[in-house]
């Protein structure tokens, strides 16, 4: 059974383009909790010094990350956003416009933090995903695992 996720701006609160103000989900699906990703390329190394080459390489960070999950963008539901600089907002905008759902913006919070755990680093960005469930494992293949664990338990408590 496929997740239940509703997209949700209500009345009385300010309506924005960028992020949704509640994210419902409801139903059979995988919670996914990205950790914030620095702008490091694969060798550890930052993708540059200016905040939207940084920006750029966080995107293709939680791009990976995802799809590790077997997700993608379109199942983000909340994005933290930590900045060095809040005047950086702008760039962050336009690069997360290209990735995320304009059609579902996830929930997002985004501050102004005053550094990073890596020298350099100028902004992190973390996710949560949510994507319908895996599919159980059929029971002939879970019954043989099954046997061989009882096997195993009554092996060791006969000293066998």
């Amino acid at each position: 059974m496929a997740a239940n996720i509703r997209f949700i701006n209500p009345e009385g609160l300010v309506r924005s383009p960028a992020y949704s103000q509640v994210v419902e989900v409801a139903g059979g699906g995988r919670t996914i909790y990205i950790s914030g990703q620095l702008g490091t390329r694969r060798d550890g190394k930052l993708a540059g010094a200016d905040f939207r080459a940084q920006a750029e390489q966080v995107f293709e960070n939680l791009k990976a990350a995802l799809a590790s999950a077997g997700a993608g963008f379109a199942d983000v539901v909340k994005v933290g956003s930590y900045l060095k600089d809040i005047g950086d907002l702008p760039i962050l905008r336009e690069v997360r416009a290209r990735h995320l759902d304009p059609a579902a913006p996830p929930a997002s919070t985004t501050i102004a933090v005053s550094g990073f755990a890596r020298e350099g680093a100028v902004l992190e960005v973390e996710a949560i995903a949510v994507v319908p469930s895996r599919v159980a494992r059929p029971r002939a293949l879970a019954a043989p695992r099954a046997a061989r664990a009882r096997k195993v338990k009554r092996a060791r408590r006969t000293g066998r």
